[in-house]
């Protein structure tokens, strides 16, 4: 295994030993982020200062508490975080995915107009008497104009009364005109 740790203008380059150890050495000072890629496994970013006096401090680097601050070990040992996941598993279906307010919406009325017949028989001379009783007691007022019609000459043009273009004509002058 080969590890590679680069920064500005700067490259180094250290083989990995059989239990993935590896040491990176003349690291100028300044302050770096340790990251390990791996295709299958997740890694914790290590922040790592070093001093001109070859002093050096670890940290977790945490982006959302930046004032947090977890110190590590030396010499540092990384630990997988947990697997990468690339694909989200798909939603299997269930009956609840039924019960959303479209499809009541459309199995409701379709229950109605299928199970209406079965219900009432509009064949029987008593139930069609009741519910001539009803429709009459609901349209009691027979001075209201039906909404069609209100319709029909809210929206029709309006009828002209008189001949289209004919008339009398006069001259086009500022005074009346004697005859």
């Amino acid at each position: 295994m080969f590890s590679l740790l680069g920064w500005l203008y700067h490259l180094t380059a250290s083989l990995c030993c059989n239990d993935g150890s590896f040491t990176v050495s003349d690291v100028p000072s300044g302050s770096y982020v340790l990251e390990i890629s791996s295709p299958t496994y997740r890694f914790q970013p290590v922040r790592v200062d070093i001093t001109t006096t070859g002093k050096m401090r670890a940290c977790v680097v945490n982006y959302i508490k930046t004032s947090e601050v977890i110190r590590l070990p030396y010499p540092l040992q990384m630990r997988c975080v947990g697997l990468h996941s690339y694909f989200i598993p798909r939603e299997t279906w269930g009956w609840s995915d039924f019960l959303n307010p479209m499809v009541l919406m459309m199995v409701l009325p379709l229950l109605i107009i299928l199970l209406l017949p079965k219900v009432f028989n509009p064949s029987d001379p008593e139930m069609r008497q009741e519910m001539e009783q009803s429709m009459n007691m609901l349209n009691s007022n027979q001075e209201l104009p039906d909404v069609s019609e209100l319709m029909t000459k809210f929206f029709s043009p309006p009828k002209s009364h008189g001949k289209t273009g004919g008339g009398v004509r006069g001259h086009r002058g500022g005074a009346p005109c004697a005859s």
